[in-house]
Formats: C-alpha cells, structure tokens, sequence
C-alpha cells in the first residue's frame, strides 16, 4: 500500500507534527502484538485524520473499524469539547488493550467504544454524524455506506480507507478480480456516482475517499 517513494514519504512525515508519544506507543505494541500491523493508520495518515477532524469540527463522529485506537484518537483531537466519537469493532480480544489507549489519552468519557457487528449496531444509534470514518471489511464498505449516509448532516463527511487496495482496483484486461477487489472497486463507482455527496479519492497511504453530504 506504499504508493509513495519512501524518501518522499520520510520528508512529509518530517515537515509534519511529530506523533505523539501515545501514538507512537500505540505503533509499536500494534506491530509487537498484534496480527496485520499494517492496517494501523499510521503516522502521516494520522495526522492528515486529525488535521480534517478539527478542520470539520465535529460534535459526533463515527468510526467503523477501531483496530487498535490509534485513528479514533487521531480523530477525536478535533472534536468540540462537548463532542462524542462512537467507534465500532468486531473484535474483543482487543478491547483490553484499546480501552487501555483510549484513558492514557484521556478520552475514556468521550468514546463510546462499542463491540459487535457494526450492521447491527449502526441502525441503533440514534445521532446525526458530523463525520463518519469507514475502515473495516471490505465487502461491506457498501451496505455501511448506505447505513450510514441518512445519519450524516448536510455538510458532512464520510471518509473511507483502504479505497485504493494496495493498487489492486487498477484492473487490466481479463485480469481476474477477487471479491475484496471488487467490492472496492464497486463502493468507489458507488460513492462517484452518488449525487447526494461531492466527493475525492486522494492517494494517502491506501487512498482516502472523501465524500461531503450535500
């Protein structure tokens, strides 16, 4: 997923706001402990989150794919100081260790971190989202998208990770696809077809998909 010479890369990084200690602790325990340390957003990513969050300044954010905390803190920087940031994952072996990053960073009362289906859990909530993060499976990004966009105020933003897929949505002729490829490749004709949203695919990392709810 490392589209950008890694020289490039390190000098954006280095001309960008140092990771914080926590996060930086959060980077290293992810790649020690845990299994597919890739899908941690990462330092650049992180602060491209954080910087979009306080430029939107949400009151409620939603992200659907908490890993291991470190983007759902990099997107509560920007919330107002009444704000709440609801984050969704499947997996509980984490949970120990995220609950644990979520008080080091002080935000224990400001995430509502919720374990289970995130298809069944999303129709639940009762809020408008000023800003929605979607970074889970794949083959669902759709139906979360779909879930989610009556819920997003007017102006606000859907942001999508992974849209790129490490490359893979640049298909050539009788190239077989796989299914993960896509429901990618279909959730992006979906977004750029949507006239309800604006939107931009910008190549960070694995490819933000940013949407804006007319």
């Amino acid at each position: 997923m490392d589209f950008i010479p890694e020289d490039i890369l390190k000098y954006c990084e280095d001309h960008s706001d140092k990771e914080h200690p926590l996060l930086l602790k959060i980077t290293r325990e992810t790649h020690a402990k845990v299994l597919m340390p890739r899908m941690l957003s990462g330092h650049l990513q992180g602060r491209i989150l954080s910087m979009m969050s306080h430029m939107i300044r949400p009151k409620r954010i939603l992200e659907i794919g908490t890993y291991t905390g470190y983007s759902g803190i990099c997107l509560a920087e920007g919330l107002t100081p009444d704000g709440i940031m609801y984050t969704i994952d499947i997996n509980d072996e984490l949970a120990p260790m995220v609950n644990r990053f979520f008080e080091e960073a002080g935000l224990s009362d400001r995430i509502k971190y919720l374990l289970g289906n995130a298809l069944e859990i999303i129709p639940t909530l009762e809020e408008t989202f000023d800003l929605v993060f979607v970074d889970a499976d794949k083959i669902n990004y759709a139906k979360y998208y779909d879930l989610v966009i009556d819920k997003v105020r007017p102006g606000g933003y859907i942001i999508s990770d992974n849209v790129l897929w490490s490359g893979k949505v640049i298909v050539e002729a009788g190239q077989k696809i796989d299914k993960d490829t896509r429901a990618i490749l279909d959730f992006n004709t979906k977004v750029q077809n949507d006239p309800r949203v604006e939107n931009v695919l910008m190549p960070i990392r694995d490819g933000l998909l940013v949407a804006r709810k007319k």
